[in-house]
């Protein structure tokens, strides 16, 4: 499936950082190319916000990884990694990005999710049937929920060209 893209079409994109980290590192082994992503999400359209969705851990070493998306172009929003009694760590940003995609769609034509999680479904229907606004999902295909892909107005595969979506990483010696 492929929708149609025209340079005058208003688009936001979210990313949920650690789904698509996780996916890349699972799959791959790898680190995802955010940059490209970004790229391949615009598509020669009118970019209007570009959020990028993190949870932060008690170390600070993630910062690099954290300024390298903000120079890549993304808008970076971040909250704590929650610790549980038991150890149980929670650092979903479902509702955030479902929050900030249904206040944005008044303002954009598309928006673009770059997530395989399936918890985003209601959101999608809610964002076509609601809102009227299209939706596309960009996520690797094999960690992606079906259900989300079809939902979708548009799905974009990684793993179509997954050597330009992903970073190998420098083999220490």
């Amino acid at each position: 499936m492929s929708a149609i893209k025209y340079t005058d079409q208003r688009v936001g994109i979210l990313v949920d950082v650690q789904n698509m980290y996780h996916s890349a590192k699972s799959l791959y082994g790898a680190r995802t190319n955010f940059l490209e992503i970004l790229k391949t999400a615009v598509a020669s359209r009118k970019l209007i916000r570009a959020l990028a969705y993190a949870t932060r851990s008690e170390s600070e070493e993630e910062q690099p990884f954290f300024d390298a998306l903000e120079k890549a172009g993304f808008e970076l929003k971040t909250k704590e990694l929650q610790i549980f009694p038991g150890g149980v760590k929670k650092g979903d940003w479902d509702v955030g990005i479902a929050v900030d995609a249904i206040r944005l769609s008044t303002s954009l034509d598309t928006i673009v999710l770059v997530t395989g999680d399936g918890d985003y479904l209601p959101l999608i229907e809610y964002l076509k049937n609601t809102r009227g606004t299209k939706t596309e999902v960009i996520a690797f295909g094999r960690s992606c929920s079906a259900k989300l892909k079809e939902a979708a107005d548009d799905f974009t595969d990684l793993e179509d060209d997954v050597h330009k979506y992903i970073i190998k990483s420098k083999r220490r010696r």
